[in-house]
């Protein structure tokens, strides 16, 4: 390839990757607010699996001090017997004490009951909440996928023939030319690595090309960047 069929190669290539650049920007921001969404809601189902993992463990807690309560009343029911049948006041005493330590543990028992309850209300409370909020993003996130999914539909046809041409005019180019291209668009913010001369300016960063160097460029017989962007140019009738 010449060196003007190279610099047409690579405008026509610029041409059509900034076709498929306008494409995806009719898209957005949705693609990032669909993801930051889902991810939400992923956090939220995290968060409602924790909350729920609480609420048993609340109920485990109840149940076993409630059983703690129950056996602590059958002993001292069954101490309160044996009191009845003691030989002398030692062995009163000491199943005074067994009672007495029984009924801590009920005292025990029962704050504890207390004290998970409170929290079984309170984790009820932010099951319901949560639940709420996962319904509610959920409903939204499916909103924005289903804008996202009409937007691609509608250029899916014309963004998959461009990305085609574009495959095909990068076979055209050599590799290091290609890979220069490629670094440029990429720092540029708006994708541009080649340019037009635009009122003797560069069609990129509008930094001035002095005459000589334009004369240089229509003669298409280099290939020349601007000096402060470093982007290829090339003359407004290519």
């Amino acid at each position: 390839m010449t060196v003007e069929e190279r610099l047409r190669t690579l405008y026509q290539l610029q041409q059509v990757n900034s076709k498929i650049d306008s494409l995806r920007t009719l898209a957005g921001e949705l693609p990032q607010e669909v993801k930051d969404m889902a991810d939400e809601v992923e956090g939220l189902k995290t968060r409602l699996a924790n909350i729920e993992n609480d609420i048993k463990e609340c109920e485990t807690q109840i149940s076993d001090h409630r059983v703690r309560t129950e056996n602590a009343n059958a002993s001292i029911s069954r101490y309160k017997e044996q009191q009845n049948n003691v030989r002398n006041n030692r062995e009163f005493d000491n199943l005074n004490k067994e009672i007495e330590y029984q009924e801590l543990e009920i005292e025990a028992s029962q704050r504890k009951i207390k004290h998970y309850n409170a929290e079984l209300e309170q984790r009820l409370q932010d099951k319901a909440a949560t639940t709420k909020t996962i319904e509610e993003r959920t409903v939204d996130l499916n909103q924005k996928r289903s804008e996202l999914d009409q937007i691609l539909a509608e250029t899916k046809a014309e963004t998959e023939a461009l990305v085609l041409k574009s495959g095909e005019l990068e076979k055209k180019i050599d590799e290091r030319l290609l890979s220069a291209f490629k670094r440029i668009r990429k720092n540029a913010h708006n994708g541009l690595a080649v340019v037009k001369i635009e009122r003797d300016s560069c069609g990129g960063c509008h930094a001035k090309i002095p005459a000589q160097r334009q004369l240089d460029i229509r003669t298409r017989k280099k290939i020349i960047v601007c000096e402060f962007c470093g982007r290829i140019l090339v003359d407004p009738e290519m």
